[in-house]
C-alpha cells in the first residue's frame, strides 16, 4: 500500500530537480546525435507493443524507469521529425528553446480562456500575435490568437466567414434556415481541412467548389470567375474564397492579388491558408508574394512549421476582429466577466473554437526574444536554396524528371529507371501503360526508401501522375543533405531492380 501520496504528486524540490537534470541530460543526447539516427524505426505495431509494460499501474515506478522506457522505446523505435533529411510531409524538427518553453508553459498550467485567468500569459500572446501580424505583412489593426493547428485556423476562418457573408439566422437557425446554398471556392491543390471544416460547419463538402489549376499548380483565375458567375446565376449565395499561401502538395503561391480583386468584385470573404508558407514572408527571395495579404480576411498560419516549433501552435488572424467576435462570443453566466476595464475583461473565447487552451504563446515568445527575426529568415532562406539545389540535381540527371516547379520548399519528382525511360520515349501508343509501370515503379521505390532509413519523403498525385514529394523545413538541412537523397534513391532503386 502505498503510505504518503502527496510526495509522490508533490515531489520535493530536491526530487524535481532530479528529474529535470536527467530528462534534460537525455534531451541533449538525442538532439546532438539526431542526424546519425535512421529517420524511420524498422519495427511493428506488435513489437512496440510487446515492450511496453500494459499491465494498469497500481504501484508507482521509479522514475528511472520512465525514463529508461523514454530512450530505449520511445525514442529507438519513433519517426525522428528533426532529422535532416526528414523530407516527408510539411514536418518541423522543434527547437530545443521551444522543449524549454512548453515545460515551463506546463509548470505554470495557464489556461488561456480570459485574461483573468492568466494575466500574463494573455498578455505574452496578444503580444505575439501582433509580432506575427508585423512579421506577415497582416493589417495591424486586426486581431487573432494561437489554435491547435492550420486544420483549425482554417475552419475558425470558415465560421467567420459564414457569419460575415451568410443570412445572420444561419448562426442560431442552422443551415436550414438559409433558401440559398452556400459556395465556397479554392483550388483543387486546396488542404482537405478546408472541404471538412465545412463539412462540421454546415455549409457541406459538395459545395466547396474545386477550381483546376494552372501549369505552375495556381488556381485558375478564369475558370474561379466562370464558377462564381454560374453559381450566382443558378441562385446559389457564394460566400468564401480560399488562397493557398503554398500549398501542400507542391508548394504553389496562389496571385493574392488577383484574387483579392476576384474576392471585392463579388463581394466575397477572402482567406489565405498559409500554414505551409505564411512564413516564408521572413525570407527575402519569397517576401515579394506576399504583395496585398493586407486585403485578406483572415489567414491561417503555422508557427508549428516554419517557425521551426514543436506542436500543437496554429494560428489564426482576423482583419476585423468584430466579426470574429460575432461568430464566437456567447453569454454565459460562468463567463461573464464583472467589475474589470476592457482590456481586462478580454477573452479569447470571443475568437475561437476553444474554452480550455494551452499556452502555446510561450514558445513563439521565447523562440522570437531568443533567435531573432534574422536568423529565422536566414534558416527559411537557407531550406529555400536546398530545395532549388535538388531541383538542378534531378534536371541535370538522367534518371529522374521533376513533376512540378519549385516554388517554396517543396520538390515533386520521380526515378526514370533506364528500361522505362527507353520505351517512354519511343511513342504515344503504349505511353498509358508505361506511365502506370512508372507509378508503380515509383510507389515501390518510396516505400523502399522510407524503410531504407537514411532519407524520408511522402508522396503526391499530379495530374494522375504518382510523384514523390519532398519539403525542406529543417534548420540541420544542408545543400548536401539533397545530395545523399539522390544517392539513397539511386541505391535503394538498384536493389528494387535486382530484387525484381
Amino acid at each position: 500500500m502505498i503510505k504518503d501520496s502527496k510526495n509522490l504528486l508533490d515531489p520535493s524540490p530536491e526530487q524535481i530537480r532530479s528529474w529535470a537534470n536527467a530528462a534534460v541530460e537525455l534531451i541533449a543526447d538525442y538532439l546532438s546525435t539526431i542526424r546519425d539516427r535512421r529517420v524511420y524505426p524498422s519495427t511493428s505495431s506488435r513489437q512496440i507493443r510487446e515492450r511496453l509494460d500494459s499491465s494498469l499501474p497500481e504501484e508507482p515506478a521509479n522514475f528511472d524507469e520512465l525514463l529508461h522506457t523514454f530512450r530505449n522505446t520511445l525514442i529507438e523505435l519513433s519517426r525522428h521529425n528533426g532529422h535532416p533529411r526528414m523530407f516527408g510531409y510539411v514536418q518541423a524538427p522543434g527547437t530545443a528553446i521551444a522543449a524549454i518553453a512548453d515545460l515551463l508553459a506546463s509548470a505554470l498550467n495557464a489556461n488561456l480562456t480570459a485574461w483573468r485567468s492568466a494575466p500574463a500569459a494573455v498578455e505574452i500572446e496578444r503580444l505575439t500575435i501582433n509580432w506575427i501580424k508585423q512579421i506577415i505583412g497582416f493589417n495591424r489593426e486586426g486581431a487573432g490568437l494561437f489554435v491547435s493547428g492550420g486544420s483549425m485556423a482554417n475552419m475558425a476562418a470558415l465560421a467567420a466567414a459564414r457569419r460575415a457573408k451568410a443570412p445572420a439566422q444561419i448562426q442560431n437557425k442552422g443551415a436550414q434556415s438559409c433558401a440559398k446554398t452556400l459556395r465556397v471556392y479554392a483550388s483543387e491543390e486546396t488542404h482537405h481541412s478546408v472541404a471538412k471544416a465545412a463539412a462540421l460547419l454546415g455549409i457541406g463538402r459538395d459545395n466547396v467548389r474545386l477550381v483546376s489549376v494552372n501549369e505552375r499548380h495556381k488556381i485558375n483565375l478564369d475558370e474561379l470567375v466562370a464558377a462564381i458567375e454560374e453559381d450566382r446565376a443558378a441562385g446559389h449565395l457564394p460566400i468564401c474564397l480560399v488562397a493557398n499561401a503554398g500549398t501542400v502538395a507542391t508548394g504553389a503561391f496562389d496571385p493574392f492579388r488577383q484574387i483579392g480583386e476576384i474576392a471585392r468584385r463579388f463581394n466575397l470573404w477572402l482567406h489565405v491558408d498559409g500554414a505551409y508558407g505564411g512564413f516564408a514572408a521572413l525570407a527575402a527571395s519569397t517576401r515579394p508574394l506576399f504583395g496585398s495579404i493586407e486585403e485578406a480576411d483572415s489567414l491561417a498560419l503555422d508557427p508549428h512549421k516554419w517557425l521551426y516549433l514543436p506542436v500543437d501552435c496554429g494560428c489564426v488572424l482576423y482583419r476585423d476582429p468584430e466579426i470574429a467576435r460575432a461568430t464566437f462570443a456567447h453569454e454565459a453566466e460562468y463567463t461573464r466577466v464583472i467589475g474589470q476595464e476592457a482590456d481586462e475583461a478580454f477573452a479569447f473565447w470571443d475568437y475561437g473554437p476553444e474554452l480550455s487552451r494551452r499556452f502555446r504563446a510561450l514558445k513563439v515568445w521565447m523562440l522570437l526574444k531568443s533567435v531573432g527575426l534574422q536568423a529565422l529568415g536566414e534558416a527559411i532562406e537557407k531550406d529555400l536554396a536546398c530545395a532549388r539545389h535538388f531541383e538542378k540535381l534531378v534536371q541535370n540527371s538522367e534518371d529522374f524528371e521533376m513533376l512540378a516547379p519549385v516554388e517554396l520548399s517543396i520538390f515533386c519528382f520521380r526515378h526514370l529507371p533506364a528500361r522505362l525511360k527507353g520505351a517512354l520515349a519511343t511513342g504515344s501508343s503504349e505511353r498509358e501503360k508505361i506511365e502506370k509501370q512508372l507509378d508503380a515503379h515509383n510507389e515501390r521505390l518510396l516505400l523502399a526508401l522510407q524503410r531504407d532509413g537514411s532519407s524520408y519523403l511522402s508522396n503526391a498525385q499530379l495530374r494522375g501522375r504518382f510523384s514523390l514529394r519532398g519539403c525542406v523545413m529543417n534548420y540541420r538541412t544542408t545543400l548536401r543533405d539533397m545530395e545523399i537523397l539522390l544517392g539513397d534513391l539511386r541505391r535503394v532503386g538498384a536493389q528494387l531492380e535486382v530484387s525484381g
